[in-house]
């Protein structure tokens, strides 16, 4: 069974359509990338399907369930975990605390249910050195990490990454892109939006590429990444 599916999902702001009748499927254990130009509509999806926004149209199945209509807080309870772009933790709580809050708030539990699984988290996203810092004096690298800690932390099935290598050098950006393939190792579904494609190629089964609000590609990377007008509107080469 699909963990998700997206059935013809429509968003406008006024008279701009933002997502375009967008259809698509992601498989349990996929790891999935979605590209495309500034504008294009990415982070509109990834609101759309946390229950962020509300689409106009369409339907939003988690697993077997229609969320469609469902609360980002009930989404997030079904499974469904994501970062931010800008990484926002509480910056005068320790790391660990910011992954306690993650949790006990993510996953509806007391405080004594998820601390082993805030330490495994920490271990897993190589912050375990760092539990007693405060969040407020961490690196950028650190900060990306603490983000996509504070996501496992809610216990997802689904796991949205967005933009998540994007500031990072090239070093910082393949030891978060290792940290992310542990991460995925251990089944969690990976939905990720990134413009750095060495990263995003590195870890993902197949991408699809929307352009003002529409699918208009998918499959393997390298067989997407080689279409004709996938080159044109992404990577503004004329052919």
């Amino acid at each position: 069974m699909p963990i998700l599916t997206l059935d013809r999902v429509s968003k406008r702001f006024g008279a701009l359509t933002v997502t375009d009748e967008v259809s698509l499927t992601v498989e349990a254990g996929e790891a999935l990338g979605i590209i495309g130009p500034n504008g294009a509509g990415k982070s509109t999806l990834f609101n759309l399907i946390t229950g962020n926004i509300r689409a106009d149209a369409g339907t939003i199945t988690l697993a077997d369930r229609d969320v469609t209509r469902v609360s980002p807080m009930e989404r997030c309870l079904l499974g469904v975990g994501r970062s931010f772009q800008i990484p926002q933790p509480f910056a005068s709580l320790t790391v660990f605390e910011n992954l306690v809050v993650a949790a006990t708030h993510g996953r509806g539990l007391p405080e004594r249910e998820v601390t082993g699984d805030c330490l495994r988290v920490l271990e897993q996203t190589d912050l375990l050195d760092r539990a007693n810092q405060t969040a407020g004096s961490l690196s950028l690298l650190a900060r990306k990490r603490l983000e996509l800690a504070r996501a496992m932390s809610t216990g997802p099935k689904l796991l949205l990454l967005d933009e998540i290598a994007g500031g990072l050098t090239e070093g910082e950006c393949h030891a978060l892109v290792a940290t992310i393939r542990r991460v995925h190792a251990t089944g969690v579904t990976i939905i990720w939006i990134e413009h750095v494609l060495h990263a995003l190629t590195s870890v993902v089964d197949r991408i699809v590429v929307l352009d003002f609000g529409r699918v208009i590609a998918t499959g393997p990377a390298d067989a997407v990444m080689a279409r004709r007008e996938v080159r044109e509107i992404y990577l503004g080469i004329e052919v």
